[in-house]
């Protein structure tokens, strides 16, 4: 039984949501994170709780990764260093945290003998691959470094498995979204960034002329696939890796429009704003579209939230968070 869990990238948008979720389930939480891309204000209220324990540390750090470990229970290896954009650009520390980072966290995992290892991996791994909807057994040639990174993570895993019996499971997330995800900065997600460009009464830029589509998944709909793929006691849906998304596509064009629909309640005065329309993203996929029913199968995942009931939660997040948190 599950008791103590490590969730490493525990201050970033998926870990410290996660973090929440397990601390609200009564589990103990440790949350490794160095803060290069986590924040500390996404755990500060996690800190007076005695079943949360932070340590700041880095995955490219064995040591660390074995401070980390103890006494845990089973892993969620979330900490990466994330988008396509920010790999193309510095291809060196995305491979040094994603794969260095990556390896030393199961090496640590498989040495404290700990059985259950649940990993980050990315819808990115399907790279030219123009098949859909994305099929787990279907994959193409990566695309950028940090497909490459993401996809390497897959093959470790394998080999973990196969070699020293680690129960490796690898979640494929597809364009996660909701509170926590930080709009700021030059690599930040589209669905905060839009939000915030509104908000502040600014036109978004759409990279290409915006029929590019995403099946965009809302966070909660992530946290309870990864509780599943730590918990299952299906030995079938063991050593696999599993899309983790909603199931439907939508474009950029329609995003925006959604997104802007929602805050019109809250600021009626950004009627008029269009987006701005720029050029294509090298290393972006066109279309994404996941099939998730190896998971419905397997993990018996069940995701509750579409993207307009997702966007509803996150849009009235982000403008109380801003607008009236600064009034």
């Amino acid at each position: 039984m599950l008791k103590r869990i490590l969730v490493t990238g525990g201050a970033g948008f998926i870990g410290s949501n996660m973090c929440e979720y397990l601390l609200k389930l009564n589990h103990e939480v440790v949350c490794l994170d160095n803060f290069i891309t986590g924040r500390r204000e996404n755990i500060d209220e996690f800190l007076a709780n005695d079943k949360f324990t932070l340590i700041e540390g880095d995955i490219r750090s064995l040591d660390d990764c074995r401070q980390a470990v103890k006494d845990a229970d089973a892993v969620l290896h979330l900490a990466a260093l994330g988008s396509v954009p920010r790999s193309i650009a510095d291809p060196v520390t995305t491979n040094d945290i994603n794969i260095n980072g990556y390896l030393n966290m199961i090496v640590a995992t498989r040495d404290a003998g700990i059985k259950r290892f649940v990993y980050a991996a990315s819808s990115s791994t399907y790279g030219d691959s123009e098949s859909l909807p994305k099929i787990e057994e279907v994959i193409g040639k990566p695309l950028s470094p940090y497909a490459i990174t993401k996809y390497v993570g897959e093959l470790y895993a394998d080999v973990f498995s196969k070699t020293y019996g680690v129960e490796c499971i690898g979640l494929r997330y597809f364009n996660v979204f909701g509170k926590k995800q930080d709009p700021a900065g030059a690599y930040a997600a589209v669905i905060p960034k839009f939000t915030d460009l509104l908000i502040n009464k600014k036109a978004p830029t759409i990279n290409g002329d915006g029929s590019y589509s995403r099946d965009f998944t809302y966070i909660d709909n992530v946290l309870q696939i990864n509780y599943l793929a730590l918990t299952t006691s299906n030995n079938n849906a063991l050593n696999e890796v599993y899309n983790v998304a909603f199931g439907e596509s939508s474009t950029l064009n329609e995003l925006f429009s959604q997104i802007k629909l929602n805050l019109l309640q809250f600021i009626p005065e950004i009627e008029s704003i269009q987006p701005i329309y720029g050029p294509y993203r090298k290393g972006d996929i066109p279309h994404s579209l996941a099939s998730i029913e190896k998971a419905k199968k397997l993990l018996s995942y069940n995701p509750e939230f579409s993207l307009r009931e997702g966007l509803e939660k996150t849009v009235k997040w982000y403008y109380e968070s801003t607008v009236l948190k600064t009034s």
